[in-house]
């Protein structure tokens, strides 16, 4: 969806109420008029399709005891937390970011822990390794460059997120569902990876990969 510049006449007042507001949820005064006026005319921006994905995931986060959903000061970002059965039972944090520009990528996913325990590390950056491997064998043919988009270091993962080819066709509330399907699977295939690092564990770990694609479109 382009963008322009246009010239509008406001009163003073005004203006410093929205530059209030603007501050408060993080975005620029322009970036605020544009909602509004999307809102109150009811057209769809790519910003209140963020919004919709979010609040979807929010409700669907809420019914899952093992993960905290938690709101960014920017709109096109959110954070979901889960403890792992490790120890001092570290936090690992899922920072998700949707972009606002269309492109082949919906966004991001960057995982991190909250630890400086040099084993954990090691152990988390053994994971995310086994994890590209696993996701470049099976679907590093549908994106683009032809490899999973991701960068590993100790203790933290980024992996982009394909933006879907129907996207115009598919509802906020169906990839919120994607999305979060993928992170519980991460999720769930990080603690199995932690509790067990033997050869049967991660054939088990590539078993529920595929079945999810078999439900799933690939993220």
């Amino acid at each position: 969806m382009s963008k322009n510049v246009y010239s509008i006449v406001l009163m003073d007042e005004i203006v410093e109420a929205i530059d209030k507001l603007a501050y408060e949820q993080c975005t620029s005064r322009s970036g605020l008029i544009n909602r509004i006026l999307a809102d109150y005319l009811s057209c769809p921006t790519p910003e209140s399709r963020i919004r919709d994905i979010f609040s979807c995931m929010e409700e669907m986060f809420a019914g899952l005891d093992s993960f905290q959903f938690r709101e960014q000061p920017s709109e096109s970002m959110v954070t979901i937390r889960s403890a792992l059965h490790y120890r001092y039972r570290p936090t690992v944090r899922y920072l998700l970011e949707l972009y606002r520009e269309t492109g082949d990528y919906l966004g991001e996913l960057r995982v991190s822990f909250r630890t400086q325990n040099r084993e954990l590390l090691e152990l988390s950056e053994d994971f995310f390794r086994f994890w590209a491997e696993l996701e470049s064998e099976v679907v590093a043919g549908r994106f683009p460059e032809g490899r999973i988009p991701c960068s590993i270091e100790p203790g933290r993962f980024i992996r982009r997120l394909l933006r879907p080819g129907n996207e115009n066709s598919v509802t906020c509330e169906s990839l919120a569902r994607t999305i979060l399907d993928y992170i519980r699977l991460f999720d769930d295939s990080m603690k199995k990876y932690f509790a067990d690092e033997s050869e049967a564990a991660k054939n088990q770990i590539a078993k529920n990969y595929l079945k999810r694609l078999n439900r799933n479109d690939v993220l």
